[in-house]
């Protein structure tokens, strides 16, 4: 045991002292805050363009449904032939023409209008002109049936179902949908590490390998102890690296709310609301209050729960992965012959983040969910996209995250009995690619 503290203290030292860990460690964050504070930044400048279109209708219809907004403002032309129009949009820089033909009917009309464009059109322009065609087309039927415009103003109105828990709080469109995303993020971090620090720990073994350090280490270490070693001592320098994350993004968003000026006392006190706070609090403000509802959902997310097992998911899954990448590590001779094998082990994970999307948002209890977040090489990311929903009634089973983690620990100890012996025999292999077939034989050395 004293030699194995020995080997996770020098990988530990090592990761952490390397400068390239140190910079990223301390940059990362900054980065992330940056690239998502420019992500807004050109969104909103985006958004505050305004497409100008010109209208030439030659018919007795539409004259006032072609009303300007806020990012789509129309320009009337009179008077003019078509040639003329394009010739006017094109000068004056407009975004495109709608032409509408003159014609004996709506119906006729909208047949026959045509937009002009330099080059294929934004998919929301062509729905906003949809949208102004059939609501004026949808009113004109009506009309010829017989419905007045009052009667069709008073029937075309929106409506959205109100659902309520049975203790009378409100449920929210899409909150389900929210936390899987927030629970998909900490698996996304999960993946991430699992690449990235698995293939540390891989590269370390095939560097100790081709320099022949491994003949001297061995003789003195045993493989098993080497290789857990090299596992926990990286996983290590992997939960700091993350910590100093964390700590670093909260400062920087206290600081970016500070300079805003955004307060979250108001949160605070909504997220403390008793029992049937939240919906006596919408029935005083129903039109107004549907972005507090949504921030008092989250702040009744479970999240130190939910930061609590993501490290203990963290960790496990980290340690099955990085044994796998050992053993890859032993076997090949160089990073070149590893491509084989890295699928393989990067398809749980991806399978993990795209299905467990799917099952989650459609039903977090069914059972494509429930098998994912039970399948050691997928929990990790999938059972922590149905934690945000709570534990216990309503949420995930206890015995579903027991059962969990208990997989979690046997699937580890199993593949490390098993990489140990590929990297007993793989150690000592050179100038030779191995096969899955060789891998078998070497298990049953």
């Amino acid at each position: 045991m004293n030699k194995l503290g020995l080997i996770i203290k020098r990988e530990y030292l090592a990761k952490v002292r390397n400068k390239s860990f140190v910079i990223m460690t301390f940059l990362s964050p900054v980065l992330m805050v940056g690239m998502i504070v420019l992500i807004a930044y050109l969104t909103e400048i985006n958004d505050r363009e305004v497409r100008v279109l010109g209208v030439l209708n030659e018919s007795v219809y539409y004259s006032k449904d072609f009303t300007s907004t806020e990012s789509m403002s129309f320009v009337q032309f009179e008077d003019v032939t078509l040639e003329q129009a394009k010739d006017s949009v094109i000068s004056q820089n407009f975004y495109g023409l709608l032409y509408l033909p003159g014609g004996g009917s709506p119906e006729e009309v909208a047949r026959g209008a045509l937009l002009y464009t330099k080059e294929a059109p934004n998919s929301g322009v062509v729905d906003r002109i949809d949208l102004i065609f059939m609501d004026r087309l949808r009113q004109q039927r009506l009309l010829d049936l017989g419905v007045t415009p009052a009667e069709f103003a008073s029937i075309d109105t929106d409506f959205q179902l109100k659902t309520e828990t049975f203790e009378g709080e409100r449920n929210l469109k899409g909150l389900n949908e929210l936390k899987a995303f927030i629970g998909g993020g900490f698996g996304y971090l999960i993946m991430m590490f699992i690449i990235i620090y698995g293939g540390f720990v891989m590269r370390s073994v095939i560097e100790e390998k081709t320099s022949r350090i491994i003949e001297v280490i061995i003789s003195s270490v045993k493989p098993f102890q080497l290789m857990m070693g090299k596992i926990i001592g990286t996983s290590l320098a992997g939960l700091t690296q993350f910590a100093i994350w964390i700590f670093s993004a909260s400062l920087l968003l206290l600081a970016i709310m500070s300079f805003m000026g955004l307060e979250t006392s108001a949160f605070e006190t909504a997220g403390a609301l008793p029992g049937g706070g939240m919906n006596e609090f919408s029935k005083m403000d129903p039109a107004g209050s549907e972005m507090q509802l949504y921030a008092m959902e989250l702040m009744r997310i479970p999240w130190a729960m939910l930061i609590f097992f993501f490290m203990i998911y963290f960790v496990l899954g980290y340690l099955i992965y990085s044994s796998i990448y050992a053993a890859i590590g032993a076997a090949v001779d160089n990073e070149t012959d590893t491509q084989q094998f890295i699928f393989p082990i990067i398809l749980p994970l991806m399978l993990a983040i795209y299905v467990g999307f799917f099952s989650v948002f459609g039903n977090p209890h069914g059972p494509i969910a429930v098998g994912f977040s039970l399948f050691p090489l997928t929990s990790p990311i999938v059972m922590l996209m149905r934690l945000p929903g709570g534990l216990g009634e309503g949420g995930v089973p206890i015995w579903q995250l027991g059962l969990s983690i208990f997989l979690l620990l046997v699937t580890f100890i199993g593949i490390v009995w098993l990489a140990a012996k590929i990297y007993r025999v793989g150690i000592l292999m050179y100038g030779k690619k191995p096969s899955y077939k060789e891998l078998f034989k070497w298990l049953k050395y």
